[in-house]
């Protein structure tokens, strides 16, 4: 064999080299270009204040602490509202829709989903937990479930839930044999473990506590039964008026006149139950972090709406004050400022155009929805300068600026808040002779709001409802959800306000 000129030799592998290091920082683009893997975390029912690192010392958190310490907290988010009691699922189609729920069927009928739009365009979708919206909707989203619950509610200890495939089937129908929280986290964590697939994932874990019946595990309960949360400071033995929504089966779960103990006692098993989702949160963020995706996920964390627990005299979130509508929203991962935050008007709804953006897809043009990725990158201060918020027939608000003006066309009254003196809406201010100007001008933006959002709903009634009403006494039964010990102590025994 002949051999080659030293010098050809050395072009020969010069040439190579150069072809290695091309080829190695074409791999390195491409690894740099890949479109992230989003992990959805959802809670139900958790108010905006129950998070530690937000400034709620009597809470523990510290899971959801570090995705606020390392991540980009809205401060000011809101799901839009309801037309029934049911809050969790207009949410959630919104949520998954980018629309207002005046807009589109709560099934998500003929829409398409945040789930089946990244299923198009190359995304493995997994979902476990609670999903509120139909069969239909989900299996169009999501190419595999695990341990999926289709309801609003159940026991935690009990949930049933069942598993899907890729093509469409709903099978192994089981009760869940793991406390809610733990099951929907075991589901998510062996997804996380054992995902093979080049391409990336969305990963939508949909957890149903803290929503009741506030039954955590025992440890959970106990802790705070040894140091009771206080009282929240707009706390009421009952609500002033007839808000339209006071004998829902919320407001059921505990009696009327409301009692301190018995109010501080639900709130210490609020926060059990959301102090055991932590920990369980914390263990899918600690196998994130020790897998393959853990710099190229974008974490999302919210919940679908808060709650009022003893709040204005309310339990639910069938009201549009802050404590039932407002609800947490954070985003971390890469390129996401750390331990930063905005007062910028946000909805739920914005997590859809935003996860899209994250994937380089273009939302539809008629959404509702804003990509909330210029606010923290500081090119925006805001994405809309007012937050139009509804419930049913009944309550109607505007929120701009530090004002607030709530409608209530049922009984024809109306309530105007100055967040920033008053941020637990507690001194009413619309028939102050001053503010009759603000009154007139915040209706007017109402009303166009309305019209943006196709809500009908006029905001007087010729004949309205008595709005005094006093429920003192009101007999109550429990649904068929609440465990015996939870019957035993606020159906029965009424006046106990000792911890079981």
């Amino acid at each position: 064999m002949n051999e080659q000129p030293k010098h050809s030799r050395r072009a020969f592998l010069k040439s190579m080299a150069a072809a290695s290091g091309a080829l190695l920082l074409s791999s390195c683009t491409h690894a740099t270009s890949k479109k992230p893997n989003i992990l959805f975390l959802l809670a139900d029912d958790q108010r905006a204040d129950t998070i530690a690192a937000w400034g709620n010392s009597h809470i523990q958190t510290p899971n959801i602490d570090s995705l606020v310490e390392n991540g980009f907290s809205f401060r000011q988010n809101y799901c839009m509202g309801s037309p029934h009691g049911a809050v969790c699922i207009p949410s959630r189609a919104m949520i998954n829709s980018g629309r207002a729920y005046f807009r589109i069927d709560l099934g998500l009928k003929g829409v398409e989903t945040l789930g089946e739009i990244l299923r198009r365009n190359g995304y493995k979708t997994f979902a476990t937990g609670k999903w509120h919206n139909g069969q239909e909707s989900f299996l169009r989203s999501f190419e595999e479930g695990k341990a999926v619950f289709f309801g609003g509610m159940a026991d935690h200890t009990r949930v049933p839930v069942a598993d899907t495939t890729s093509d469409g089937k709903v099978v192994n129908k089981r009760t869940a044999e793991k406390f809610s929280s733990e099951c929907f986290a075991n589901a998510a964590e062996n997804f996380l473990k054992n995902y093979r697939e080049d391409k990336p994932f969305f990963a939508y874990v949909a957890f149903t506590a803290p929503h009741d019946p506030r039954n955590p595990p025992m440890k959970y309960r106990q802790m705070y039964y040894k140091n009771r949360p206080p009282l929240p400071k707009n706390f009421m033995p009952q609500h002033p008026f007839d808000n339209g929504q006071l004998q829902t089966r919320d407001e059921k779960l505990a009696p009327w006149p409301r009692s301190e103990n018995v109010i501080r006692d639900q709130l210490a098993e609020y926060y059990g139950l959301i102090t055991h989702l932590d920990e369980h949160i914390g263990r899918l963020l600690k196998t994130l972090k020790e897998s393959r995706f853990a710099d190229n996920t974008i974490i999302i964390y919210t919940a679908d709406h808060g709650l009022a627990l003893g709040s204005h005299g309310l339990l639910g979130k069938q009201s549009i004050y802050e404590h039932s509508m407002g609800c947490p929203l954070i985003f971390s991962g890469s390129n996401i400022p750390k331990n930063k935050s905005s007062h910028a008007f946000t909805y739920l709804l914005d997590v859809f155009p935003t996860v899209l953006n994250f994937a380089g897809i273009q939302p539809a043009a008629d959404i509702d929805g804003q990509n909330l990725q210029p606010v923290w990158e500081g090119k925006k201060s805001g994405v809309r300068d007012a937050v139009f918020l509804a419930f049913g027939k009944g309550q109607r608000a505007i929120h701009k600026g530090p004002w607030k003006l709530i409608r209530y066309p049922q009984i024809n009254y109306t309530q105007l808040f100055n967040l920033q003196d008053d941020p637990d809406e507690l001194h009413n201010l619309a028939e102050e002779p001053e503010q009759a100007s603000r009154v007139k001008e915040l209706m007017n933006l109402l009303k166009t709001r309305q019209q943006k959002f196709g809500d009908t709903q006029a905001l007087s009634s010729a004949n309205p409802r008595p709005m005094k009403i006093d429920l003192s006494g009101r007999e109550r039964k429990p649904d068929r959800h609440q465990p015996e010990w939870i019957r035993k102590k606020y159906f029965g025994e009424e006046k106990r306000s000792a911890g079981i």
